[in-house]
């Protein structure tokens, strides 16, 4: 007779006893299927929370897959979000840790406020406040910052036809920005050095991202800075990270990631 914590079987007539680690198995196998299930289970939670971090350390673990979701919109990843302007038809990576320039959230504000205003427009052209050119669409930087340290995109009107590439090549654009620079300096001793510059292609779109890297000098201050220029219907898009010269280094990595991730989205 089979004692009680044994279980046996017939098969062509011949009589087999289970050992214990046998009859475990199917146990074994289906506690490891709730482990599994209960895992996933507990990711798809933290990614719905980020609860204390988990999010963004999950996501870190495969960054290319998570950036390619879009993922970094809401949760960082790899120390990076990512900021994506539809209505300019941009996206970068920025460090997690900085924060929106509070001045140009709420110009942004008001103006989506005017656009869907029930009120008629007002006559006098005068009134309507128009965004300068020059102005940046959107600004990071550290918090409690003075601007020194930041990244920004400017979104410029230019003709139809405009195409950077009528400067020349990479060096050449580089080049012209310095002048623009030095040339803009009004009475002040400003001196640009071109420190780097290479066209990143995107053969899909048929857009030539500019990269630039210089150094700018006066008797005031000196500051290191990472330009990216492209140009598409009829828009000019400049993206620059700036930061003072004695934290290039610590900053340094950081900028050439968001100089790469710049990109056009329509």
């Amino acid at each position: 007779m089979a004692l009680p914590n044994q279980c046996h079987f017939f098969a062509s007539g011949n009589h087999k006893q289970w050992s214990p680690a046998e009859q475990f198995a199917p146990l074994a196998s289906t506690f490891q299927r709730r482990i599994i299930l209960g895992v996933g289970t507990a990711s798809l939670v933290a990614i719905g929370a980020n609860f204390t971090g988990i999010t963004s350390l999950l996501l870190g673990i495969s960054p290319e897959t998570g950036r390619s979701l879009k993922l970094d919109v809401i949760y960082p990843i790899g120390g990076f979000s990512r900021c994506i302007q539809p209505d300019e038809g941009f996206e970068f990576i920025y460090p997690a840790r900085w924060v929106a320039d509070q001045t140009i959230f709420y110009r942004a504000a008001e103006r989506a406020e005017s656009q869907r205003s029930l009120d008629p427009p007002s006559l006098n052209s005068s009134n309507r406040r128009k965004r300068n050119v020059n102005e940046p669409v959107v600004a990071f930087g550290p918090p409690g910052s003075t601007g020194e340290l930041n990244v920004s995109v400017i979104v410029s009107p230019v003709p139809l036809d405009f195409r950077i590439e009528t400067f020349g090549g990479p060096k050449e654009v580089g080049e012209a920005i310095i002048r623009t620079i030095t040339g803009s300096s009004r009475g002040v001793e400003v001196t640009a050095t071109l420190l780097r510059s290479n066209l990143r292609g995107d053969p899909v779109r048929d857009i030539g991202y500019y990269e630039v890297e210089y150094r700018v000098d006066s008797p005031s201050f000196q500051r290191h800075n990472v330009t990216v220029c492209c140009a598409r219907n009829g828009r000019l898009y400049t993206l620059n990270a700036q930061t003072p010269e004695s934290k290039w280094q610590q900053v340094k990595d950081d900028f050439i990631k968001i100089a790469a991730s710049f990109s056009l989205t329509s």
